[in-house]
């Protein structure tokens, strides 16, 4: 199935990861492809490592991006889709493409382009795909949509983000 995490809320790629844990507590194989990240500094990749078939790559500069994208996150952008299109021809059957919905927003990654992978995907492979944003053409296309909203966050107190929770 084709699951879409997505809403202005925390927690779309902590959903995902849960997943992650799940599916590897049944010997799957999983793969995370991470669009517009980088970084050893978040959690998960520090543990990726120490779990077995769970792998993780990242296609981000490690610059956070606002509005207008530089040739080299739309360049990245590419290589993070590339990566998830040959993630079908091999033996994973969990793929999670970590904040996707944001590249296809920011145009790094095109709606046809996203189209083209859904409609292609192996069913015998779980899709996860996360971030805010979701078109609703691809909302359309996923078999399990989740809006994650957010009521309250301790950032609008002016709480920065914390190693083990936000990232």
């Amino acid at each position: 199935m084709i699951q879409l995490y997505t809403g202005e809320g925390k927690g779309k790629t902590t959903a995902s990861l849960g997943l992650a844990l799940r599916a590897l507590g049944h010997g799957w194989k999983v793969l995370m492809v991470q669009f517009m990240k980088k970084g050893e500094e978040y959690g998960e990749m520090r543990m990726a490592g120490r779990l077995e078939n769970l792998e993780i790559e990242q296609f981000g500069s490690g610059a956070f991006i606002l509005s207008k994208p530089s040739e080299g996150d739309r360049f990245l952008a590419q290589k993070g889709l590339e990566r998830a299109c040959s993630a079908a021809l091999q033996d994973y059957k969990l793929v999670i493409l970590d904040e996707f919905l944001g590249a296809i927003a920011l145009g790094l990654v095109s709606l046809e382009e996203a189209e083209h992978l859904l409609e292609s995907w192996p069913k015998e492979i779980e899709l996860v795909l996360t971030g805010r944003n979701a078109p609703p053409k691809l909302i359309d296309m996923a078999d399990l949509v989740s809006e994650i909203r957010e009521i309250k966050h301790p950032y609008r107190e002016g709480i920065p983000a914390r190693p083990g929770i936000e990232y």
